[in-house]
């Protein structure tokens, strides 16, 4: 899986570094994962910028300008709360690309609406819209994290066009 991650995380780079394009990420199951299989690419600093792992909702908000009431109203694991902390990452950051990453990664804290192995994904990209995707994941903590790591980075390559 690390020889995917860090293949994944290349191709990415290539297509950000081609088209003079800088990215950020905004995590917060993943833990700064993605981040860093972004950072293990040599040069990656010609297009990687910054990573905001927000773990707390204080720190969706402080940090990424996730409102308050969209957290109230749809949790930390929503679609509207990924595209907030993608846009905010733009935002704040000053980027042209950011991914957002929110989840259920276990063993606990699953419900019935939202079982573990639930991950919200969002991919922004400066003056175009925000996509975002759902997906449920198997396995342990380890295994959903690494799912995620790998969904995000194959969302940020499919938001420029290639499609794999």
């Amino acid at each position: 899986m690390n020889d995917v991650l860090f293949e994944l995380a290349a191709r990415l780079g290539q297509r950000l570094h081609a088209e003079g394009l800088m990215m950020a990420t905004a995590e917060s199951c993943t833990g700064g994962w993605v981040g860093k299989a972004l950072t293990d690419v040599p040069g990656s600093s010609a297009w990687f910028d910054r990573g905001y792992v927000t773990y707390s909702n204080r720190a969706k908000q402080e940090v990424l300008g996730v409102r308050p009431e969209t957290l109230a109203r749809y949790g930390a694991v929503s679609e509207a709360t990924v595209r907030e902390m993608a846009e905010g990452a733009i935002r704040f950051g000053g980027v042209d690309l950011a991914l957002a990453v929110s989840g259920l990664a276990g063993p606990g804290g699953g419900s019935a609406g939202k079982p573990v192995g639930t991950v919200w994904f969002a991919w922004a990209r400066r003056g175009m819209d925000t996509t975002a995707r759902r997906m449920l994941f198997y396995g342990d903590r380890d295994a959903v994290r690494r799912q995620a790591v790998r969904t995000a980075i194959r969302g940020a390559l499919g938001h420029l066009g290639d499609l794999q």
